[in-house]
């Protein structure tokens, strides 16, 4: 994704400061120190193994499979999880991860299409007709079994919401306890790094309790959601 260029923004902000009957502030501008931060107490003494079974028994209340492998052999039971939801066709985002652990080769042996920002709209008739996203998780919330996925031009959101079903690769040193800790992507901001365009948090397959709080599952997106959680190499 490319920087852009920012127009009239003191303006704009001259503007908002006007209408809140104060001095624009420009600088000094520091996270608060709350008195009270009870989320930092969430699972804050859990060792890594100690999320991953928490993550396990999220993953029971938000509908989703769950498997734990290693390197070596994530190829077969992502095999056996591409087998058991049916095969192809499948969408993958453009991720030098998949060679990395791999997994080229079963890959090839299935119906895959690569995202590829330059066929535009192609890329949305693929995930369309998928019956499988497959995705890598960037970080892994244990308190809700929520995966955190960063979109850009080689990972478009429809990858894991318009298939039938949504496969999630994570690895396993991306697991932290809750929200208060994917809230460090601002440090990409503070490092100057280029920021993704979006940034979905997923909690299994879709679902709603709207109507008389009834819970039902694959309403508005995969009706199937699948953790694999890799050992670290």
């Amino acid at each position: 994704m490319m920087n852009g260029t920012i127009h009239n923004e003191g303006a704009f902000l001259n503007n908002i400061a006007k209408n809140l009957g104060r001095a624009p502030i420009t600088e000094g501008i520091s996270v608060p120190e709350w008195k009270h931060a009870p989320q930092k107490e969430v699972l804050k003494h859990a060792t890594q193994n100690d999320l991953v079974a928490e993550l396990k028994e999220q993953c029971k209340r938000v509908h989703t499979q769950f498997h734990v492998t290693d390197s070596k052999q994530v190829v077969n039971c992502l095999t056996k999880v591409i087998e058991e939801l049916g095969n192809g066709p499948v969408i993958i985002p453009k991720d030098g991860r998949f060679s990395e652990y791999g997994l080229e080769g079963i890959l090839k042996e299935n119906d895959v299409h690569i995202w590829d920002h330059q066929a535009g709209n192609e890329n949305i008739e693929k995930a369309e007709s998928a019956n499988i996203g497959i995705t890598f998780s960037e970080m892994t919330l244990a308190e809700s079994a929520t995966v955190v996925l960063f979109s850009d031009k080689d990972h478009g959101r429809s990858i894991s919401f318009l298939p039938s079903c949504h496969v999630s690769i994570i690895p396993k040193s991306t697991i932290v306890p809750r929200m208060t800790q994917a809230a460090a992507i601002r440090s990409k901001v503070t490092r100057g790094e280029v920021v993704p365009s979006c940034i979905n948090f997923i909690t299994g397959p879709s679902n709603s309790a709207d109507i008389e709080m009834d819970l039902v599952v694959g309403v508005h997106g995969p009706i199937k959601a699948v953790y694999i959680i890799v050992e670290d190499k």
